[in-house]
This record gives C-alpha cells, structure tokens and sequence, in this order.
C-alpha cells in the first residue's frame, strides 16, 4: 500500500466536545481531499483520568496532550486535534502545530443552575458558589465580584453540567468557554456572556490547533489549507506571551486580543494585545497592553484564507442525535493501548508530592535563595526559558510525566525518591553528593549550548530541526516578518509585566499552590 493510499489515523481524546472537534476537522480535510480515508483513534488522557485533584496541584498542563503525542511519536497516529488553550507551548521534540483553525468566540461564559435563571455573576445572592477549575477565572471572579465563593470543579462539559444540574448542586453557576458550549449545541445553556473588560480569557482559548509530526510532509501540506491567517497571527502573539512569562496552569495569566484592518488600507492591519497576571485572590492585578502594524498581503491568502469556516454542529449536535453518515470515519478505542496506568493503579498524592519536590529542588526555583541559585546554576535564566522555574507548561526537565506517574504506581518498585534520584540536580547517591552542582548542571541535556533560535531545547540528532514559533509550523505561504512580528509583540507585552513585578506575583502563586501539597 503506497502512502497515497494509506489510511490517515487521527488521534482524540474521547469527551464528546473532542470527538465533535476532531470530526469537524476530517470533514473539512475531506472536502478538500475526498479520496483520502480517515480513522479516528480514540484515547484517555491522564487528565481525563484525575478527576478528583485540581490540576494546578498537579502542575502538568501537558496531562491532557501527552498520551495523544505519545501515539504521535510511535506513528500510531497521524495528527492529533486539540483545544490550542490545552497545548503548551513547548512542545516535544518532532511535533509541530501543523494548523489553527478559525477561532470561535473566545470569551467566558456563564451557565446557570435553574433555580438562579435569569441572574448574571453580578446579581447572583452572596455567597454563591460559582465552579471553575481555572486559577485565571478564579482570581478574576474574586477580584470583580468578591459576594461570590469560588469552588473547584473537574470533567469534561458533559461532567460538569450534570453536576451543576444535579438536585442537590451546592454550584450557583460555572463557568466555561464559550466555543466548547457552542460547539456542543449547548447555547440555549449560556446565561450571560461575559466581556473581556470583566475576565481575560485563556491563551488559545477558542482556537482548535492540529499537531503532527514536524517532518511529515504530507499531513502538513494537508494542513496547510486549514489554517486561518487572522486567527494564527492572534494565537502566535498570545503563546508567545504565555512562553516569555511561564505561565500555564500554575498562575493566573490571561489575555484578550483584536485584529482590525486600520481605515483607508487594504492589507494593514492593527493587532492589539492585553494581557494580565493575578495573586491567586485576585488582590493583586498587574496589566499591560501593546499593538503593532501587520501588513497581511493577499499572497497567502490565494492559498490560506484570512478566515475559515467554523464547526457546523447542525450534524453533530448531540440534542438531535444524527443518523450516522455512511462515510462517517470509523472509531477505534485506543484507550487501553495508550494508558500507562489506570485511575485505580496509582497513589495521585504521591504524584503531586513528587512534582512538588522537583520544583523545590529545582535550581531555577525561586524557592531557592538567590546566592544558592547563582553557585548551583552558572545561568541566570532558565534553560526553557521558563524563568519563574515552575511546571514548565506541562513538562518537567528533571521527571517527566511517565516517570512520576511509573514511579507512584502499586507495581513499581522505583520510589519517588528514586526517580528523584535519576536527575543530576538532586545529588540523592553518596556520588552525587560529592560532585559539584556546576558539574551537575553542566550534565544536564537542559543547559546545552545547542539550542534552537527560538529558545526550546536541544533537539535529538534523530530528529530533523524545524524552526516553531511558540510550537507553531510556518508554512511558506506564510510571510516570515508577519511571524516575528507576532512573535516579538508577545515578547513585548510580557517584558512589560515582567518590568512591573509580574514574576514575583506568579512565583507567590506557584508556592502558595505547593505549600499545599
């Protein structure tokens, strides 16, 4: 069978919003190459399987992407569809976002418990509690509507309604993007819209992304024709932003973007960019806003449209329950093939306690007082360029995702210490103890001198080296100075906030989220 003939496999997560998302994106492949064969592989993600911890305790945003890259890797998988807000980004080596597609309404929405119908999150009684699993929307909430109480609450849209609905709900609302509610056929179920004036919005969020393998040609010419310009000028401008700060899922960070053609030109554009931080109170705010000029001529547009369609539920809204198509892409569940543990076959206090003594023992910490960290790191940034040394959106430089989860499961025989152990840094054998934390740091494959021109690192030799911005794949048709241009105007903004203490408020975060641990 040659590669023409090949049937493509598409990797998603198995929550209804991504199945509808990932067959959005085959039905707009299809459309444009009808003798191509689809099949999508259906997976759990570690994320999916926690439920019961919130994920800044965890500090892995890649918890929801990994097992999907995992399939990418071994070739068990073509591509992956996800929500860009759930992609860090970093992301490993040999991946490549190869498309963003237009982006739906990026704002927060609020969905209401009936018995509070016809309230907005400013005229809800005091002390209702209002559900939400983000640390952005949580230090937001507290800051500009203090009556309200905030409450943790974990699942995919489907879990998270029916425990909003459920006849003894302690939750007043939640709160949720607005795209995923959309895209479910859910609308009817938005009780207010809330503006970008009241809460920032997650980075990417709205904006589904295609990552594949970044030397695969084919799947990347196919992607191509996917991407939306105006939507990959506002998600590289915001990435690169949440890169320079370090942010994730371990800080309140948020932004809010436009891009408008300025008046009396053709092709001139002006993209305007806030962006925030928060205490985890929200007591503290410190914001900044920058813009620059992108001249979006029509080049690429003769082969990438400035904007694409958006999903189409009317086929996939699950209130109508379709007949299914003939040619619909057949699913194969590969749950079990995927998952390196099960819900029940590890201790997760153990895992979130091993990630927390990575980050204290990490010599970019600023746990770590400032003359310890200048004899233990010979740097004064961090190689990942993740200066605040937190989770290192998603992944850790000392133990990874597969590690930690390995070394807390009921049949390992690796401690958490152990795996500790395996990172020059923490110096836990007599040996390590007796060399220098300079040798140490200089064995550490993090501080290598060979890095990429855009501060990821190192490459291994096997793999080819494509330059990404922010995880981003540049196509051709793409002008390079509008990339750079995206790319520095995010730069910017976060040097701003840095200038003005944001480092110090994001780390304060990040600690007060361990000390609980």
């Amino acid at each position: 069978m040659n590669d023409k003939s090949k049937v493509i496999r598409v990797g998603s997560r198995k929550s209804e919003l991504a199945l509808i998302q990932t067959k959005h994106v085959i039905a707009s492949l299809q459309k444009l190459y009808p003798n191509e064969k689809f099949e999508i592989h259906t997976m759990t993600t570690m994320g999916d399987r926690v439920l019961n911890i919130s994920l800044p305790k965890i500090g892995e945003k890649a918890l929801f992407t990994k097992d999907l890259e995992d399939a990418l890797t071994n070739g068990s998988v073509d591509f992956v569809v996800h929500s860009l807000k759930d992609l860090p980004t970093c992301l490993p080596a040999g991946m490549a976002i190869g498309a963003v597609l237009e982006r739906e309404d990026p704002r927060d929405a609020l969905v209401l418990n009936q018995k509070f119908e016809g309230k907005t999150l400013e005229t809800l009684p005091e002390g209702s509690i209002v559900g939400t699993s983000s640390l952005r929307r949580g230090a937001q909430l507290a800051r500009c509507y203090p009556h309200l109480v905030v409450q943790d609450i974990r699942g995919n849209l489907n879990t998270r309604l029916a425990k909003l609905d459920a006849e003894n709900s302690k939750f007043a609302g939640i709160i949720l993007a607005q795209a995923g509610l959309v895209r479910m056929g859910w609308d009817k179920r938005i009780s207010q819209t809330i503006e970008p004036t009241d809460i920032l919005y997650a980075v990417g969020q709205g904006a589904l992304a295609v990552e594949c393998r970044s030397n695969d040609v084919r799947i990347l010419s196919m992607l191509q024709k996917l991407s939306c310009l105006e939507t990959q000028c506002k998600i590289l401008t915001e990435r690169s932003f949440l890169k320079t700060l370090g942010g994730g899922c371990s800080a309140p960070v948020a932004v809010h973007t436009n891009l408008e053609r300025r008046r009396g030109t053709d092709d001139d554009y002006e993209l305007n960019i806030t962006g925030a931080v928060w205490s985890l109170d929200g007591k503290i705010e410190i914001q900044s806003n920058t813009n620059c000029i992108l001249d979006l001529d029509d080049n690429a547009n003769e082969i990438i449209p400035r904007k694409r369609s958006r999903i189409d539920i009317s086929e996939e809204t699950p209130s109508k329950k379709p007949t299914p198509k003939a040619d619909s892409p057949p699913i194969v569940d590969d749950s079990k093939a995927t998952s390196s543990t099960s819900t029940g076959k590890f201790d997760i206090e153990a895992l979130i306690h091993l990630h927390g003594e990575a980050f204290r023992k990490c010599p970019y910490s600023q746990t770590i007082n400032e003359t310890k960290r200048d004899e233990a790191a010979k740097v004064k940034d961090c190689p990942m360029h993740l200066v605040v040394g937190q989770d290192v959106m998603g992944e850790c430089p000392y133990v990874d995702t597969q590690q930690k989860v390995l070394s807390v499961g009921e049949n390992s025989s690796t401690s958490a210490e152990g795996d500790i152990a395996k990172c020059p840094f923490f110096n836990s054998t007599k040996a390590d103890a007796e060399a220098t934390n300079e040798t140490a740091v200089l064995k550490c494959p993090f501080v290598s001198e060979s890095k990429t021109g855009e501060g990821d690192v190192a490459r291994p030799e096997s793999v080819t080296e494509v330059i990404l911005y922010c995880g981003l794949y540049r196509h051709e048709c793409y002008r390079l100075d509008v990339f750079e241009k995206c790319e520095a105007l995010g730069k910017s903004l976060a040097t701003s906030l840095i200038e003005n203490g944001a480092l110090k408020v994001m780390s304060k975060a990040q600690l007060e989220i361990r000390q609980n641990i």
